[in-house]
């Protein structure tokens, strides 16, 4: 394999890296389509990101450990492996614009949900995150994105804020849930022969780098800008969702 071609994709994971370290998201809404621009195949960019996620979410997680939900982070790491797991095996059962469907309505209700406290105040006092609820959240934005051969991660930090949670907390949170639920796909993408070692290689290098610096600077970043940089990602996500179903 070309040198140039190997820098490409410790670029790619530099800034996917980055992104989960700024945002707490899985970083495959980066790398995924970046990797498939290179000409790898899609289901060995799905293979390469889940093999990823673990190690730069947990540079990211020990980075902001101060910031991590523990009453609640073991609920949601249950629920988001075993939707995970199932959704990764049903990967092309569900046709994409259904999924497609409920994945934007699902972006549009947590974008909501993250600028409740502007809309209806009052609603969201009420609105604390809980076992029940973070493990069912978890277990659900798992097995749909899991479907579409992401990673939960992808929108955890939304959704932990939307349930409650501070903006750093939901980072923090999403970046260890991120660990686990990746790890339940990967054998079913190794099993299949799906991944590819030497871009995979360059890309977990990039994605650890990138995630160390994404963190440092998430900490020091106020939550109203990260509250507008994870509504922003959230769109953007729905968007292209969109645009690749039809």
């Amino acid at each position: 394999m070309e040198i140039s071609l190997l820098i490409i994709f410790l670029l790619i994971g530099l800034f996917a890296g980055f992104m989960s370290g700024m945002f707490g998201i899985g970083g495959g809404t980066v790398r995924i389509p970046l990797l498939v621009l290179t000409g790898l195949p899609l289901l060995s960019a799905f293979a390469i990101n889940f093999l990823v996620i673990p190690f730069s979410s947990l540079v990211g997680a020990v980075t902001q450990r101060k910031n991590i939900s523990k009453e609640i982070v073991l609920y949601a790491i249950i629920g988001g492996v075993v939707g995970e797991v199932i959704g990764a095996y049903f990967v092309g059962f569900i046709p994409t614009l259904i999924l497609a469907i409920i994945f934007v309505t699902l972006c549009i209700i947590i974008v909501f949900m993250i600028n409740s406290k502007k809309i209806v105040p009052k609603t969201t006092q009420k609105i604390k995150p809980n076992k029940k609820n973070i493990f069912s959240s978890s277990f659900f934005v798992s097995f749909i994105t899991g479907l579409r051969g992401g990673s939960g991660g992808q929108i955890f930090p939304a959704l932990f804020k939307s349930l409650g949670m501070n903006t750093h907390k939901a980072i923090a949170t999403s970046l260890t849930v991120s660990i686990f639920t990746a790890f339940g796909a990967i054998p079913i993408y190794w099993q299949r022969g799906n991944i590819i070692w030497h871009p995979a290689l360059f890309v977990l290098i990039g994605s650890m780098i990138g995630a160390r610096i994404g963190s440092k600077v998430s900490m020091k970043t106020k939550p109203k800008w990260l509250e507008i940089g994870l509504s922003a990602l959230i769109i953007i996500l729905a968007t292209l969702t969109i645009y690749k179903a039809l």
